[in-house]
């Protein structure tokens, strides 16, 4: 079951400001054009320092990815910082759990492409003209990232700009108007109306965590994961506090808004910064679910690589040297969730999950700076200062968070991990059989 040690390799192209917008791709998709809105519903006025703590407890967590991520070189990401301090077993479940939020966001994510184009094309949000733009839209990203990771990369950065840019304008603009009075008084909150908006925040601020899953393709992974995801951390928090701050102010009752950054837009600029929002969402979203395939299926990829999948997923093409499998694979499955509508079942089990993954990033940060393991993973080029200080407020965080999520949130998570197991054992038992060998349990 070994994989071939003739195949071709992937290629290393990806540098630090490519892994930095991956992660900004990952973590700005259509949420921040809402945001505004649902926030201040729960929390009022508290909204931006809701936004401010959310940011720095997001940036602890990034920090210890930082630091772990500074010691590989592969293709996996979380997985193999977990599969080096835990073992097989909790590894497969981080990278089972990565790669299934992946598929069910990206679905979730072309369904929102298909309603904002439907603004303008109505056709689109329903029928065959839904249909059609989803499978469109993932087969044009597909064949993207099997033709290699330049065209990949390219197209994430073209994207990131592209979503970037309405923003910026958006918020130049908004200081001009900025009118402190109406971010005051701060309103009493219920201790329920806290976790609500934590829980919405924890998941607005998500998605940085697949920053070093490609590393095995960039130039010097080490080096460049941890600028990626301190760089990617700081950008998103001042464009999210920024943008609520701006919508607050030019606004007068936000909470009221179904469309609060495209209103405000329209306040500022006009009809014409509406449609600049708008398209804007589109392309956001669209940036989106491009990284959702790059990094999706180099999940699958590396679990194959690990001889935890079939090595059919660890194939990689000899002329594009991508691992298309499992590009066609998650691109496919994703499709199937979009046209099924599958997705919108699925999706309470990212809550759980990337909670799961910080979990494991946080904990191997710890576990991989004890003596014993010199020699057995590469030192760290990048230390979080403090000792263990900034891992233990992460995941004291995340099991706070983890506690606030709601019963069908947990219930679905419970259910993904034992679907994981179960795809554990049975890749162990087929392995097996197989090689007529024992499996082995060391990392």
């Amino acid at each position: 079951m070994e994989l071939s040690t003739r195949q071709p390799t992937l290629r290393r192209e990806l540098g630090r400001w490519d892994l930095t917008a991956i992660g900004i791709n990952q973590v700005i998709g259509g949420a921040i054009f809402l945001m505004p809105a649902v926030v201040a519903r729960e929390v009022g006025n508290w909204a931006p320092i809701a936004l401010l703590a959310i940011g720095l407890a997001s940036l602890c967590v990034a920090l210890c990815f930082a630091e772990v991520g500074s010691r590989f070189e592969g293709t996996g990401g979380p997985y193999l910082y977990t599969r080096a301090a835990f073992g097989r077993f909790v590894a497969f479940e981080i990278g089972w759990m990565q790669w299934f939020t992946r598929v069910t966001s990206q679905a979730s994510i072309a369904n929102g492409v298909a309603l904002a184009l439907g603004f303008y094309w109505p056709l689109a949000t329903s029928g065959a003209g839904r249909a059609g733009v989803i499978t469109a839209i993932t087969l044009a990203l597909l064949w993207i990232n099997v033709r290699g990771i330049r065209h990949s990369a390219l197209v994430v950065n073209a994207l990131t700009i592209g979503k970037l840019v309405p923003l910026f304008i958006f918020v130049l603009g908004g200081l001009f108007f900025l009118r402190p009075e109406r971010l005051m008084p701060l309103p009493a909150v219920t201790v329920e109306q806290v976790s609500t908006a934590a829980l919405l925040l924890i998941f607005t601020f998500g998605g940085y965590d697949v920053i070093g899953v490609p590393a095995g393709e960039a130039t010097d992974p080490r080096r460049h994961i941890p600028f990626a995801f301190i760089t990617t951390m700081l950008l998103v928090t001042a464009i999210f506090i920024l943008a609520q701050v701006v919508t607050m102010s030019v606004l007068p009752d936000v909470a009221a808004s179904s469309t609060p950054i495209a209103d405000a837009s329209a306040s500022i600029f006009g009809a014409a910064g509406a449609l600049m929002i708008s398209v804007g969402s589109v392309v956001s979203m669209t940036g989106n679910n491009a990284g959702q395939v790059l990094t999706g299926s180099r999940m699958l990829f590396a679990l194959a690589e690990n001889h935890e999948l079939p090595r059919w997923f660890g194939r990689i093409h000899p002329d594009y040297r991508t691992p298309h499998h499992s590009v066609i694979f998650t691109s496919l499955v994703a499709l199937v969730l979009m046209l099924t509508g599958s997705f919108v079942f699925l999706a309470a089990v990212s809550a759980v999950a990337r909670l799961i993954t910080y979990l494991g990033a946080c904990g191997a940060m710890l576990i991989l700076r004890r003596r014993q393991f010199a020699g057995r993973v590469q030192p760290a080029t990048f230390v979080v200062p403090g000792g263990a200080v900034v891992p233990l407020l992460a995941i004291g965080s995340s099991m706070l968070i983890l506690v606030m999520a709601n019963r069908q949130q947990l219930l679905s998570g419970v259910a993904a991990l034992a679907a994981g197991a179960f795809l554990f054992l049975l890749n162990d038992r087929l392995r097996s059989r197989a090689s007529h060998e024992p499996v082995p349990v060391t990392p």
